[in-house]
């Protein structure tokens, strides 16, 4: 089981979500380095969203316009589009997982990013390690 310090959770303060005429639904995001890798969109139906964009990166919704929430919740699929400014990075479709709540290990930060420590030395700089200790029987 993970325990908090793995991730890092970050919320994004300003997203756009659109739909055209033919009702489908894209969401304007900051972009993010590195390709998506399975990416799914995970909904509450509230107010909440959460696109698990890799196995490293999430970024959180939240204060879905009440209007809006209807609309996607009915959704199979999502446009995302990554934007740095008003430069278009990537775009991806998405599918939506309806869930009861949305399940985030770890803690508040920036912006609106859950980023997973990959290896030791991440995992003891999210911790916040400053000093190490070794003990056991040395072969």
């Amino acid at each position: 089981m993970e325990t908090q310090y793995y991730t890092l959770v970050e919320k994004q303060d300003f997203y756009e979500i659109i739909e055209n005429k033919y009702g489908e639904l894209a969401l304007f995001i900051d972009a993010r380095p590195g390709t998506p890798v399975d990416p799914v969109l995970e909904f509450d139906g509230k107010q909440t969203a959460l696109l698990r964009r890799d196995e490293r990166l999430a970024v959180r919704f939240d204060n879905i316009d009440p209007e809006t929430k209807n609309i996607l919740a009915e959704r199979e699929f999502v446009m995302i589009v990554e934007l740095t400014g008003e430069i278009v990075e990537r775009v991806y479709g998405v599918p939506v997982e309806n869930v009861e709540s949305i399940f985030i290990l770890g803690r508040q930060g920036r912006a609106d990013e859950i980023i997973k420590a990959r290896n030791k030395a991440e995992i003891m700089a999210s911790f916040g390690a400053v000093k190490s200790w070794t003990g056991g029987e040395h072969k």
